[in-house]
């Protein structure tokens, strides 16, 4: 059964150079977005961040997952089609997550036609919701703050 949030993950990896950021072309609408997708029941937040990053990339388990602080509500009727989880349920949220990766080589699943590694400006400059784009600003904000990329 699906839980009432989403999940956005936006795969990174750290290079001499700067750090490289991963959108993925989705197959049914041809935009570009960060991994996401819908929590299980009984799974948490960063569970199912964990699982959507893994059917959607092949991305393991030996990743660093970093919660974000961005959120945004997403209406439920976008999401799933229908009021899901009740009629007085109009927008669920939607948790931001960055997961640093040590292999730029993924396993698409069924649901993206691409991948791109790409700077902050280029996949800022090709991500289509705003969600996606002000997680990305936080998780770069965070980072090179950290860093000093």
């Amino acid at each position: 059964m699906r839980a009432p949030y989403q999940v956005l993950v936006i795969p990174f990896v750290l290079k001499e150079h700067g750090i490289e950021y991963c959108i993925f072309k989705r197959s049914d609408m041809g935009y570009w977005q960060a991994v996401a997708g819908g929590g299980e029941m009984g799974e948490t937040p960063e569970q199912s961040a964990r699982r959507e990053a893994f059917e959607e990339t092949g991305l393991g388990e030996d990743c660093r997952l970093i919660q974000l602080d961005s959120i945004t509500s997403l209406p439920v009727l976008h999401v799933v089609g229908y009021f899901l989880w009740g009629e007085e349920m109009f927008v669920i949220p939607e948790y931001s997550f960055g997961l640093e990766v040590y292999d730029q080589r993924l396993n698409l699943s069924k649901e993206h036609t691409a991948y791109k590694w790409a700077s902050y400006e280029e996949a800022v400059s090709l991500l289509k919701w705003d969600s996606n784009k002000t997680a990305l600003w936080e998780l770069h904000t965070r980072l090179t703050s950290i860093n000093r990329y």
